[in-house]
């Protein structure tokens, strides 16, 4: 049986889910970023227990066609951000490819479901991959650019800025600044 999942962004998420479905006496065939296939068949009341579990770690499950249309392309757009050199098509190409509907289509449910572009949410993708390189301490911001498929440190650095407020120096330097709870 598959299960589309909402609320799936990294990999500490497919483990979460897959605790989840195994708290639940579920065997997880497989755990995708959002989806999951189990070897059992569900009834509806197997089914609202799974959507409590779910719910309690940040998650949800996805029922209507356009619902798991914007998972499918938030999935796609991870994945062509987080593997930059494996896709050489642009992101409308690429989603198309994969997804097998028109980007009209896809733009048009994604914008009305989330309230932002297609675009946008590939932007903040990136963006999220650079602040996690940049706490990483080991890459140099022009590493970072070539990591993450930048044309340049500049344009990095003002798309970044665009969607944080801060250059990623100055993101660096803030977080330096923050504390844990536990060291106030």
């Amino acid at each position: 049986m598959e299960i589309i999942v909402k609320g799936m962004v990294c990999h500490h998420c497919v483990d979460a889910v897959e605790r989840v479905l195994r708290s639940a006496g579920l065997t997880p065939v497989s755990v995708t970023l959002g989806r999951a296939e189990i070897k059992e068949n569900l009834d509806d009341s197997a089914l609202q227990i799974l959507d409590n579990l779910l719910e309690s770690e940040g998650f949800s499950r996805l029922l209507d066609a356009d619902s798991q249309l914007v998972e499918r392309i938030k999935r796609a757009v991870i994945e062509h951000v987080r593997k930059p050199n494996e896709c050489r098509l642009n992101l409308s190409a690429c989603l198309e490819k994969h997804l097998g509907a028109t980007y009209d289509t896809m733009s048009r449910v994604f914008s009305s479901h989330e309230g932002r572009t297609v675009e946008k949410y590939q932007m903040a993708q990136r963006v999220e991959w650079v602040k996690e390189l940049l706490g990483y301490g080991q890459y140099t911001i022009s590493e970072i650019a070539d990591m993450t498929g930048y044309s340049s440190t500049a344009h990095l650095s003002r798309q970044f800025k665009s969607v944080t407020g801060l250059t990623p120096t100055e993101y660096l330097r803030t977080s330096m600044d923050r504390r844990g709870l536990n060291e106030v």
